[in-house]
């Protein structure tokens, strides 16, 4: 039961350091954080000169901009005019924003095997033998090299790998 813990951690650990690591996620909702506190901060600015406004300060701002973008349906409406246009611009890009996020990363971290250069470079062999009647003598000769020095390097990287398990 231990080692099933250990290894599901660390399959944990691998997939959250893939998804930081080959995904838009940070990049995103650091780009998400810094609009939310600037339109936050515009919105306040335009709201402050009302009497009829329920956001009164930088705090209601910020939360007025995460119920706005999230669709939550809570926010409090803006009452002055560049409040309202600030309001409108904001649950737009903040929804593009949020939602793109989830979506950018789910699917850079699905497309990231197709992607792998290994993976190309046998797609490229598969093409090569499907096209075999059709190939010089020179283009053999290279497909032979390719395949020949992509099997040594196979066999190098379990190597190691074994190696590494040994000791």
């Amino acid at each position: 039961m231990m080692i099933e813990n250990r290894d599901l951690n660390k399959r944990y650990k691998i997939f959250f350091r893939d998804v930081l690591l080959h995904t838009p996620i940070v990049k995103v909702t650091l780009f998400l954080i810094v609009m939310w506190l600037l339109f936050s901060g515009a919105l306040y600015l335009s709201e402050s000169g009302s009497v009829t406004t329920s956001i009164t300060s930088y705090g209601k701002a910020l939360y007025w901009g995460i119920a706005a973008f999230s669709t939550a349906g809570i926010a409090d409406m803006p009452t002055t005019g560049y409040g309202e246009f600030i309001g409108g611009m904001w649950i737009i890009i903040g929804s593009m924003l949020f939602f793109g996020a989830i979506v950018s990363t789910i699917t850079a971290y699905f497309m990231r095997p197709m992607k792998r250069p290994a993976k190309q470079i046998v797609e490229t062999i598969e093409y090569n033998l499907a096209q075999l009647e059709d190939l010089s003598i020179e283009e053999l000769e290279l497909l032979k090299a390719t395949t020949d020095a992509l099997i040594k390097h196979m066999e190098h990287l379990r190597k190691k790998k074994y190696a590494k398990k040994i000791s």
